[in-house]
Order: C-alpha cells, then structure tokens, then sequence
C-alpha cells in the first residue's frame, strides 16, 4: 500500500513539472514560511553566503519576522557549526541595514519565553528528543561517548528546542535542509525527515521540500535528499 502510494506521490510530481505548476504545488504542500526556513538553512549550512541574502530578504518578504529568522540561524549552529552561524547572522543583520535604508520595516517579532535556568534541562531535553523519535534514544554512539548524548539532551533539545519561537515542525524543516544542504550525512538526514513526519510533517511536504532544495540548494543536494526520502518511505 505504501508502495502504490509513493508511486502516486512521485507521479503527482512529475504531473506538476510537466504542466508548469511546480510553484502552485509548493503553495499547497509548503507554507511560504516553512519554504523559506527550509532554504535559509541549506544555504547557511551550505556557507552559500549570496544566496542566503537572497534567501533572507524572500524570507522576511513572505512574513517571517527577525526574531523567527535570526532564530533559524542560531539553531544552524548545533548543525553545521559556530562559524556558519555566525555567518548567517552577520549575513543577516547586513540584509537588515540595507532593508532599513530603503525604508522598509521588518516586524521584530517576540523573543522566546522565559525559562527557569534551575530547571531540569537534561530531564526536559530527554523528554523533547523522546517525544520527537518516538522511542528513548540509545546505542553505541552513546555508550561509546555518552557525553554526546548529555549535550543532544540538555543543549540541543534541550535549550534550543525549548525555545518557542519555533515550532517542532519548522525546527525539523530547517534540520532538514540544513543536513541535506551539508550532505554525506544520510544517516542523520534519513534520522529527521523520520523525525520530521512524527511531528506532523506530511509525506507531500517532505518531497515538496526535496523538490524545493534541488531547485535551490542545487542538484546534488536535490537528487542526495530524494534518495534518502524515497528509502525512508519505503521502509514505513
């Protein structure tokens, strides 16, 4: 059955691209603001510094407010690191002076909620990554270095996802375009697309989402991504 459904899914696509309605597709399956995450974070990722600019001003055109942004690009560091996050934010605050000089105004946004900083963060952080994978998180990688697991628990789906800015499903969109952005890192991507569905996100919106990183990611970073989609729904 899934597999007659994939095949349907895969054909809708291809219906799409041939009739020219690959954008009104995105419009069905993608928010604007979910695309505009999605691509935000693979070009971040990617170091992809021109095209992120780009990708800032359509996000904060298609209603994203700064704080939401800046909140995408303060995750990319648990992802691909201190340096490209910084770029990113240093690439946005530029964007946002030049926005400014034209006379356009960007809505600020809230900043997060307020958290006890004596609270449990592994315990909330355990919780968080539990309820996302769906089963407590185990294996060899954390017997061998269990201070790994500590710091995915307390900091990653701890401090960061605890921060309500963003939801679970736009966290899980930017990992995915950010690791698919990265590649050679199947293992991880095919770990939160996984992840990405467990919290609401549909199969149509996890291929649009493919669809949306070949176009703009570029071609390797597209057809990598589609494999790894095309074998997780397989093995659902």
């Amino acid at each position: 059955m899934l597999k007659k459904s994939l095949l349907l899914l895969t054909l809708a696509v291809c219906i799409a691209g041939f009739n020219g309605n690959s954008e009104a597709s995105a419009s069905e399956a993608l928010t604007a603001k979910q695309a505009s995450i999605v691509t935000v974070a693979a070009f971040t990722a990617q170091g992809d510094l021109p095209n992120l600019k780009t990708a800032l001003n359509e996000a904060l055109d298609n209603g994203m407010t700064v704080n939401e942004v800046k909140e995408v690009l303060v995750q990319m560091y648990a992802y691909c690191g201190f340096p490209r996050s910084l770029n990113g934010i240093n690439t946005l605050i530029a964007v946002l002076d030049e926005r400014k000089a034209a006379g356009i105004v960007d809505e600020i946004g809230r900043d997060a909620t307020p958290v006890d900083p004596k609270r449990d963060r592994y315990a909330i952080g355990e919780k968080t990554q539990t309820e996302l994978v769906g089963r407590p998180v185990a294996g060899r990688t954390y017997d061998f270095a269990p201070v790994i697991g500590v710091f995915l628990k307390e900091h990653l789906f701890g401090d960061i996802f605890e921060r309500d800015i963003l939801n679970r499903q736009e966290r899980e969109l930017a990992t995915v375009g950010a690791l698919a952005g990265i590649g050679n890192v199947n293992a991880q991507l095919t770990s939160h697309m996984r992840v990405s569905m467990n919290t609401g996100i549909s199969a149509e919106q996890l291929q649009e989402t493919v669809r949306l990183l070949g176009k703009k990611a570029g071609p390797a970073a597209g057809s990598n991504a589609q494999r790894v989609l095309d074998s997780l729904l397989l093995q659902k």
